[in-house]
């Protein structure tokens, strides 16, 4: 398979490319800078730099893919915020946060999925049960929660206009990653593993966006 990792510098991104490499797939991955475009290239994958959060870098994803037909994208960049509803988030919280979790998932969106669809292939999505509105039982990350809630609207809403791709949303799950942090319960290999397995089982057309778990487990609503 032609594999698009979106947001591969570390982590979960950085875990898709190692896994998929490992399984003698061709990777191309992004990373915001030298450091991250090193780690990738060292697993094997072709690097490419893009910022998501950054208009003119991420509006010139489409040139630097040149055609390819990805059989497999993924949308992993993502941003954490703390604080809770007891106090507003600072302006430059909520545009941190929301430019790149939603607007450059968004931008993504118009730049790689006629590839996907040229491939009749699957874009998959990195969201969180955090913004599972159905199960919503506290305040806290309220901004990183609102990101992801609109990350699944905007991939639902997207996704009619590609009938050709299939388009799927993803929790990892809690992860031990810089953003999770060293007491989440899966580690970042469990979890991409998992993924990776969930995500084949869901290459048949849906009439709806599915949201999973990383173990393939539907979400009961949105």
């Amino acid at each position: 398979m032609n594999i698009l990792v979106i947001g591969a510098s570390r982590g979960i991104g950085l875990e898709f490319v190692r896994q998929y490499r490992e399984a003698k797939h061709t990777v191309i991955a992004t990373a915001r800078d030298a450091e991250g475009l090193a780690r990738i290239e060292a697993l094997g994958a072709k690097a490419l730099k893009v910022d998501v959060a950054d208009p003119a870098s991420v509006s010139g994803l489409g040139w630097q893919l040149d055609g390819e037909k990805i059989d497999l994208a993924l949308y992993v960049a993502g941003v954490m915020s703390r604080g809770d509803a007891k106090q507003p988030p600072s302006r430059d919280d909520f545009d941190r946060v929301m430019r790149t979790n939603v607007w450059g998932a968004m931008q993504a969106i118009v730049q790689v999925a006629p590839l996907v669809e040229a491939a009749r292939g699957q874009f998959a999505f990195v969201s969180s049960q955090m913004g599972h509105i159905a199960g919503v039982e506290s305040s806290y990350s309220w901004v990183y929660r609102a990101s992801k809630a609109a990350l699944n609207m905007a991939v639902a809403a997207a996704q009619p206009d590609y009938p050709h791709a299939s388009f799927v949303v993803v929790s990892p799950g809690w992860v031990q990653t810089d953003m999770g942090g060293a007491g989440a319960p899966l580690t970042v290999d469990a979890s991409v593993d998992w993924m990776r397995h969930s995500l084949d089982q869901q290459q048949r057309k849906h009439r709806h966006v599915p949201f999973i778990n990383y173990d393939g487990s539907p979400f009961k609503g949105w």
